[in-house]
């Protein structure tokens, strides 16, 4: 499957995607996050889709930088939250120690497996003190398309692995969580909180 059409299909339905996400509670998780990074500091939103994690995060007093690779998920996203949303796909990240803390829900899964110790390195650069990074992927072992999406799942010791084998990362916390959207609770999703090394 060709990446582009993972992005394809978030234009394609981004008012139906923004509709269904824009209001889920997503608390227990920002909590979690916040409460590695402090009360203060930069984030960046890595994957913002509709903007609602970056709404809150503002709402709480934190800087926000905020992209996707998805230029209709962009629009919303830059409307819903009065600031620029960069199009921008992970393998573009350029930041040198720019941010506090990266925001990377629902996100770093639609990247290829072969290609995500590539991305967290960029993300690990990215990354100044506390360096703290959150991201969740679907629970699973699998690498696949569904509904023209491009997903990489992984169980708990292969995420666990991912984020650690080249050092650049500590994995601080691995949990799961229920998928919040209605009619979806029965889905698994794997969260991991992770710390720069340096």
């Amino acid at each position: 499957m060709k990446e582009n059409q993972t992005v394809n299909y978030y234009n394609q339905w981004a008012e139906r995607y923004c509709s269904e996400t824009l209001h889920v509670d997503m608390s227990f998780c920002r909590k979690k996050f916040l409460s590695y990074l402090g009360t203060k500091g930069k984030i960046l939103d890595a994957g913002c889709g509709c903007g609602r994690d970056s709404r809150y995060f503002l709402e709480q007093g934190y800087q926000v930088e905020a992209f996707d690779a998805s230029e209709e998920m962009c629009k919303r996203a830059g409307r819903w939250l009065g600031q620029e949303v960069k199009c921008m796909e992970f393998s573009k990240i350029t930041y040198l120690r720019a941010f506090d803390g990266v925001w990377a829900c629902a996100s770093l899964l639609h990247v290829p497996k072969r290609k995500l110790p590539e991305v967290l390195e960029r993300l690990y650069l990215a990354l100044r003190e506390p360096g703290i990074l959150y991201a969740s992927f679907k629970k699973g072992d699998s690498e696949r398309c569904f509904g023209g999406r491009h997903f990489s799942d992984f169980m708990e010791i292969q995420l666990r692995d991912l984020f650690e084998r080249e050092k650049l990362f500590r994995v601080e916390e691995c949990f799961e969580t229920y998928d919040v959207r209605p009619g979806r609770e029965t889905e698994v999703w794997l969260n991991v909180i992770a710390k720069i090394r340096r």
